[in-house]
């Protein structure tokens, strides 16, 4: 793992009330946090207009590091309560970092939902969850997380992905790896830019592991015009199915993303903001208390309009039935 240190956008205290006050509003014109369409009008409209220097700080990312952490945003431990057992109970708990995180993901594109995940939430409570510590999602806890792109198995997945702290007593890393920063031979570009083998989707979409139709191969990576992209999700990966060259490369692209990996500890009112494209990330593992003081994090996704970062092809793709829903289209 790399030393590394991770970029930041530190707001100014500008910024940082004009973005509360917009969150406040939102909350007091639609009285709740759960999404409906008069909410999400509402809240592009805020986003439309907030000041240019405040959404320059909130622009998109634009490095090769594939990421970002905003700094700032205040988060008022008494008032958000406890952290919740599972995004099932967590309800409108910390419902003004719901907006926030809304907002943000307004300014750099159109925030996505998931029909089939946490009931079609737009902003997603990541929580540990009893009886599911040691699976590969949000929700596992006692295993290393590995290193992915966010819903790689699907070609409607998130251009960015923001992750809003709002407690990690504990200092729990999130681990991410650009891969513009590794160091590959062309010709295990080349091979792992062939369709070999599919990524399924992963253990948070049920009703997508049943699929009936044919689980589509993919590629690993694609060279963009700026350069390379990705879509990887090892735990979700029949690698088996691969050929032998195919498996070899693949192994030595895990290595050199171990390589560069960096380590970001998000404290609260921190937002990490990841390009889905370049950037794989995972968690470290961590005993979960299930007292209320757990890590307790905010999940956004965004697409970036008119972005041009993958093959075309994915567009034939079926997603395993799986419905995204983009906020600009409800």
């Amino acid at each position: 793992m790399t030393t590394a240190t991770t970029p930041f956008r530190q707001l100014d205290h500008f910024a940082v009330a004009e973005i509360t006050r917009a969150a406040e509003r939102i909350l007091a014109d639609c009285g709740t946090a759960t999404t409906s369409p008069e909410l999400l009008r509402r809240t592009a409209e805020m986003a439309a207009g907030l000041s240019e220097a405040t959404r320059t700080y909130c622009r998109p990312v634009d490095t090769d590091d594939g990421l970002y952490v905003l700094r700032g945003l205040p988060v008022d431990e008494a008032t958000i309560g406890a952290t919740p057992v599972s995004w099932v109970t967590a309800g409108e708990a910390g419902a003004i970092w719901d907006l926030m995180l809304l907002l943000l993901a307004s300014v750099m594109g159109h925030p996505t939902a998931w029909a089939g995940q946490q009931g079609g939430r737009f902003v997603h409570n990541i929580v540990p969850a009893p009886g599911r510590e040691r699976e590969q999602t949000g929700a596992s806890s006692t295993v290393v997380l590995a290193p992915h792109t966010e819903d790689a198995f699907h070609p409607g997945r998130a251009h960015l992905l923001l992750l809003g702290c709002l407690r990690n007593h504990d200092r729990i890393a999130t681990t991410a790896a650009s891969i513009r920063r590794v160091r590959l031979a062309d010709s295990d570009v080349e091979t792992l830019s062939t369709s070999q083998v599919p990524i399924l989707p992963d253990d948070a979409y049920t009703q997508a592991r049943t699929f009936a139709d044919d689980a589509p191969a993919v590629p690993a990576l694609w060279r963009g015009r700026h350069g390379l992209t990705l879509r990887f999700d090892p735990a979700y990966t029949p690698l088996e199915r691969a050929s032998a060259l195919y498996r070899a490369a693949y192994q030595r692209l895990s290595a050199e993303l171990d390589r560069v990996t960096i380590s970001v500890s998000l404290a609260p009112g921190e937002v990490l903001v990841i390009d889905n494209d370049l950037v794989v990330h995972g968690r470290v593992p961590f005993t979960p208390r299930y007292d209320g003081t757990d890590r307790w994090l905010k999940r956004a996704s965004v697409r970036v309009p008119g972005r041009r970062t993958r093959p075309p092809a994915e567009t034939d793709e079926h997603g395993y039935g799986q419905i995204t829903v983009e906020a600009r289209t409800v």
